[in-house]
């Protein structure tokens, strides 16, 4: 009877310990079908009122900047939403693709058509930096997604259809490529569309390809040091489109799986690639920020 009973004790702190030990995201989501902060229970925190959203952050003040395909704003949270930063997509071109606040205050944001380009934008709105992007196509909505502003002051774009991400100097000027369309990869044939760029602290770049449906961390001469694909679980393959990315500060790796209408939106793979989180409830990410993990704030990535 007592051995019955220490064992229904040490099942049930083995229950309770378990469960404790199960990681909980709560996080920013810019997807095509609900744009704004989720619990770490799945629970709805803030929405932004309009779907369809591209990019963005939740800054260190604790306000929302999102990029939608016509527009940028600054939301207050705290001040009834009131939008404290505004920009308008140019006559000259179709899409916006990024928006990414910088450490002058800036705001990064690139532009996606005949023209298209990187600004940086003051906060009065004036052009505090801009020039023209080589994405090698006239295929707007394909040109460029995710840019990113650098520690050097470069900016690391990332350009679909040249199956390039190229590194550009504040005058305009390309100063070093990393190729998507390697062999070792598929070639061409494997569609690995760079979409996300990510300058990690070692100096590699995390990307992800969408339809090539991999992510691929390159070193500073472009050679493959870690990847991590669908051949890698085949039974739940859950890469499907990845767009948005985020390297967290335990090391791990989460993905956004864009195209996922049903099961694993954002998934969280360690780096001897074992899926430790996902979020598989209905909300599809396009860009995405996890905000705190059981209870603990991250940093957010920072502004360069």
């Amino acid at each position: 009877m007592m051995m019955n009973c220490v064992l229904a004790i040490f099942i049930c702190c083995t229950s309770l310990t378990h469960a404790e030990d199960q990681i909980r995201h709560s996080f920013f989501i810019a997807g095509p079908d609900f744009t704004g902060i989720l619990n770490e229970d799945g629970t709805e925190a803030w929405n932004a009122g309009r779907k369809a959203a591209r990019d963005g952050y939740v800054l260190e003040n604790g306000n929302v900047l999102i990029a939608w395909n016509d527009e940028v704003k600054e939301i207050d949270r705290q001040k009834n939403n009131t939008v404290v930063f505004h920009y308008r997509l140019s006559s000259k071109n179709k899409e916006i693709g990024t928006a990414q606040r910088v450490a002058s205050g800036n705001t990064l944001i690139t532009e996606l058509g005949k023209e298209p380009k990187l600004f940086e934008i003051a906060p009065d709105g004036t052009v505090a930096l801009s020039f023209n992007l080589q994405p090698e196509t006239d295929n707007a909505h394909m040109q460029t997604r995710m840019a990113r502003r650098l520690p050097t002051g470069n900016f690391l774009v990332p350009h679909l259809l040249a199956f390039k991400v190229k590194e550009y100097t504040p005058q305009g000027e390309v100063t070093r490529v990393l190729k998507t369309d390697l062999e070792s990869l598929g070639g061409r044939a494997a569609e690995n569309w760079p979409f996300t760029a990510i300058r990690l602290a070692n100096g590699n770049t995390l990307v992800n390809l969408t339809h090539g449906n991999k992510t691929v961390e390159f070193d500073e001469a472009g050679k493959i040091v870690w990847q991590v694909s669908n051949e890698d679980f085949p039974e739940l393959k859950p890469f499907d489109d990845p767009c948005g990315a985020q390297r967290l500060p335990n090391g791990n790796t989460v993905i956004a799986s864009y195209h996922a209408t049903k099961g694993i939106k954002l998934f969280e793979v360690t780096r001897d690639k074992q899926i430790v989180w996902k979020y598989d409830g209905p909300y599809r990410a396009h860009e995405f920020q996890v905000l705190t993990t059981n209870g603990t704030k991250l940093p957010m990535p920072p502004m360069k």
